[in-house]
């Protein structure tokens, strides 16, 4: 709510002093725009920060992993971004976003549209079959829900860039940033971050914190058990695919 009504303001004091057309460069040159795609926007100045980066077949198998809170909050503030997790390894730096409305193109023209958020208007959880109750379990869910998408490879390149420069600029000698907002994945960081709220080591999860990074980020065979809807893995379906 603060963030969307901090864009308001902006918009409404840029509009006062400056032309539509500079008004439209500044909101795409700013993280209230991750689509516009356009020459010289800064958030895309300078080299690839995100992704595989050292072509290491064994990047992914971490020694140890721990949560960042300040990175966690400080990826939390972008526009666009409703919350996010940071686990920050030996390695690598992985970052898990639930997405909001607060920016524009942060899904990329074949992402998908995997929350159904009907029930909020009916009293309802489940729109699809009418139950009321949820999952406290999970951060993100496919019902009534902040927003995923399920392949990182779908996020937009100006969000990840800005998240991965963000990152780097925090810990400069990590070796790759790794960003995704897949809804599982988002809901073992968040798994993995209740440990460490709670003062817990989380050195008993670093084999499935492995896991499910292999599986996200490099092909990795092992399919984390499913924890949004246990016993089913959610892949969004037909109508929910951006065509």
């Amino acid at each position: 709510m603060i963030k969307r009504m901090a864009f308001i303001l902006l918009s409404v004091a840029v509009m006062s002093v400056m032309s539509g057309c500079n008004y439209e460069q500044l909101v795409q040159q700013s993280d209230y725009d991750y689509g516009s795609r356009q020459p010289g926007d800064p958030k895309m100045i300078g080299a690839k920060a995100y992704g595989g980066m050292t072509g290491n077949a064994h990047q992914h198998d971490n020694a140890f992993f721990e949560y960042s809170s300040i990175l966690s909050n400080k990826i939390s503030s972008l526009n666009g971004v409703a919350s996010s997790i940071v686990m920050l390894t030996d390695k690598n730096a992985y970052v898990a976003l639930m997405l909001d409305w607060t920016a524009v193109g942060t899904k990329g023209s074949s992402g998908t549209e995997e929350q159904n958020n009907t029930g909020t208007n009916t009293g309802v959880y489940n729109a699809d079959n009418g139950s009321p109750y949820g999952n406290g379990r999970v951060l993100i869910s496919p019902y009534n829900s902040y927003f995923s998408v399920n392949d990182h490879h779908d996020l937009s390149p100006e969000l990840k860039q800005t998240v991965a420069k963000l990152v780097r600029g925090y810990v400069p000698s990590v070796q790759e940033v790794h960003i995704s907002a897949n809804m599982e994945f988002v809901n073992y960081f968040n798994e993995y971050a209740k440990e460490a709220w709670g003062g817990r080591s989380l050195m008993p999860w670093i084999d499935s914190f492995n896991t499910v990074v292999k599986y996200h980020f490099a092909g990795g065979k092992v399919m984390p058990e499913p924890i949004t809807q246990p016993g089913q893995q959610f892949l969004p379906d037909s109508n929910q695919v951006r065509r």
